[in-house]
């Protein structure tokens, strides 16, 4: 019979039963092995381990003293007593540098963060003090550089908004954010505490890349407010909003000097990053430009006095580190439950973008992290930093690149990073008074770009055109809607593929590949031919209620599809329908309810089931529930070659 196409997809080799043994293909073939049963206590600690502990993070502690056991326990927890007993004076060379370097960029930005999270800019400044040097003992990145971050101080700044003016009710808007800031370290540190990191994989790549590349235009409008000296500007995000307020005050509420002055920095910004990309040993450049642009900007203002012509400045800064804040935060009453919400939302997003950025990292420079210690050490430092007058900190894209290209060896960086801040907290922060809010805009503004990845977008939309729908979805959802309708989008299209490709499983039509005893989709594999009188499908997919149906169905479908074929073409007609199951690696009650199905309706029509290479975890349920005594032994191969060299003697004597 000649090879025919199908609409199938994928493929998984039929050539052996996984791996284990070779195809036989003499007539002794041999049986599907039925694996022990299996003890209900020990098969439930197996799934328990694989779920939450397939790391083995006890492995060390094994056959180990006592002494050692404590020391690997306070090692596991403090990551810095592992790390810090090798440290040397070489190490602290390149951390010096890199926690500079990264010092002069986060200060401009966290002055312009905390603005864009609705917080006085001193609260920028003290979220980059406390959290850095909490993870610099609990983190295991070497490389990620701690402090707020534009996406999650504009998501923060957004859910609070809706909650509470920060104009009319400045203080209980701050002690909302602390609130929201404690719930999301408790939310990050019960995550990885509980070993529940796995749940923010569930936000897939697509819809990170547009909710990032969607929240940077949206960052980057509400920018337009200290870009052109607006006075009066919308408090909704959405560009139609936003863009409506533009155009608005463009006739008298636009200020010149501001302009120039925005204009004049952001182009020295992206030429500076320019200089930094074309050449590697410049990437100092493109770190300095944001604090050479504040002091220069300043200093312009101040002695022009520009801020008595319309320009819109930071005005005083307090000095000092960073107060308590523990008795602000709310563990009672309605603000309660607003504070859990919002953090809660707030800590998933920061640990998505931590973790990311610490895996990149890590990859880059051959070690490995944990992400569920990666989780506590994010979740403590949130909650010590909400009582310490911090809002939600993260790791940033931006200055863990810095930090990265100038050489840091440790978290180290962030320690020196935390000291240069203190210092500036302690003697600089009046000479931040007269900076300009139009370069802070120009800051934001020019460190959000890298987030709108154009590159990875067609890369998406090349890959895989249903990634690409949850991509733009989370984008124009954050662009058009809010920043939060665009986070619900992301996981609302995230789960619907879960669902969709868990409820619709992919099968495929296999051929025999000429000369060979293999089986593949013949799709795929255009010169593989279907033998006479045999069906063989394969099905991609552990058979769950959720799709048992449906996998039923299908096949159903497919011989219907392969007898009106071979009808019109006077062929044999179909006798034996082979399952492929080598890929079916689990099956309920359900799914064996839906072979029995299957099997009572083939009956009928005079046609065998046949299966192929089911795994021990699936021929184990058929026995117990002994639809293999239904089927037949003699009807279970060990592949699909063997069920193809049983059936066509038998067909051979009728044709």
């Amino acid at each position: 019979m000649a090879s025919r196409a199908h609409p199938v997809d994928g493929d998984v080799s039929s050539a052996t039963d996984g791996g284990d043994l070779p195809i036989k293909s003499s007539p002794h073939r041999h049986k599907v092995g039925v694996p022990p049963k299996q003890n209900m206590f020990h098969d439930f600690m197996y799934t328990f381990k694989e779920t939450f502990f397939h790391d083995d993070p006890l492995r060390h502690f094994k056959d180990q003293p006592k002494s050692k056991q404590f020391m690997l326990g306070l090692q596991s927890v403090f990551p810095v007593f592992d790390w810090g007993r090798s440290y040397n004076l070489k190490k602290f060379r390149g951390d010096l540098i890199a926690g500079l370097t990264i010092a002069s960029l986060c200060i401009p930005q966290d002055i312009g963060y905390a603005k864009l999270a609705n917080l006085d800019p001193k609260y920028g400044l003290y979220s980059s003090f406390v959290p850095p040097l909490v993870y610099a003992c609990m983190g295991s990145s070497r490389d990620i550089a701690i402090g707020p971050v534009a996406v999650v101080s504009l998501l923060l700044g957004t859910l609070l908004r809706a909650e509470v003016d920060p104009v009319t009710n400045p203080d209980e808007y701050l002690r909302l954010a602390f609130t929201a800031t404690f719930f999301a370290g408790v939310t990050e540190a019960a995550l990885g505490f509980f070993r529940l990191g796995f749940l923010i994989d569930f936000l897939s790549h697509a819809a990170v890349v547009g909710f990032m590349g969607g929240a940077a235009i949206t960052i980057a409008l509400q920018q337009l407010k200290g870009f052109l000296g607006i006075k009066k500007f919308t408090k909704k995000t959405d560009i139609i909003h936003v863009l409506d307020s533009v155009f608005n005050a463009a006739h008298h509420g636009w200020n010149w000097q501001t302009i120039l002055i925005g204009a004049s920095f952001l182009t020295f910004l992206l030429t500076s990053k320019l200089i930094g990309k074309k050449n590697k040993k410049l990437f100092w450049v493109p770190a300095v430009a944001p604090l050479i642009s504040v002091i220069i900007s300043t200093f312009f203002v101040y002695i022009t006095r520009a801020d008595k012509q319309g320009v819109q400045i930071v005005k005083h800064l307090d000095k000092g580190i960073n107060p308590s804040s523990f008795d602000q935060i709310y563990f009672s009453g309605d603000n309660l439950a607003k504070g859990i919400r919002i953090g809660v939302v707030a800590g998933m997003v920061a640990l998505t973008e931590a973790v990311a950025i610490g895996r990149t990292f890590a990859a880059m420079k051959d070690y490995q992290i944990d992400g569920n210690k990666e989780m506590v050490a994010l979740g403590v430092m949130n909650v010590v930093g909400s009582m310490s007058s911090c809002y939600v900190a993260t790791g940033s894209f931006s200055r863990s690149a810095v930090n990265f290209m100038a050489g840091c060896q440790t978290a180290v960086s962030n320690i020196i990073m935390s000291i240069v801040v203190l210092l500036t907290l302690l003697f600089l922060t009046p000479l931040f008074k007269y900076t300009p809010n139009a370069i802070l805009a120009a800051i934001i503004i020019n460190a959000v770009i890298p987030l709108v990845d154009i590159q990875a977008a067609i890369l998406i939309f090349k890959v895989d055109k249903l990634d690409f729908i949850a991509c733009m979805g989370a984008f124009f959802g954050v662009i058009f809607v809010s920043v939060e309708i665009g986070l619900l989008i992301a996981v609302s299209i995230s789960f619907a593929k879960i669902l969709l490709q868990v409820t619709r499983p992919r099968t495929a039509v296999l051929g025999n590949i000429p000369r060979t005893s293999v089986y593949r989709n013949i799709q795929q594999y255009p010169e593989a031919t279907m033998v006479p009188g045999v069906l063989t499908i394969r099905v991609d997919s552990a058979i769950y209620f959720s799709n048992s149906n449906y996998v039923r169905e299908r096949i159903q479908r497919w011989l219907l599809e392969e007898e009106e074929k071979v009808k019109a073409a006077s062929l044999p007609r179909i006798q034996f329908l082979i399952i492929e199951m080598s890929p079916v690696t689990d099956i309920d009650t359900s799914g064996i309810h839906a072979l029995e199905d299957l099997y009572k309706s083939l009956q009928k029509r005079d046609i065998q089931l046949v299966l192929a290479n089911p795994g021990p975890l699936v021929i184990g349920k058929l026995h117990l529930s002994h639809f293999a005594d239904m089927l037949g032994h003699d009807h279970i191969f060990l592949t699909v070659a063997d069920a193809v060299e049983t059936c066509c003697p038998k067909l051979s004597d009728e044709v």
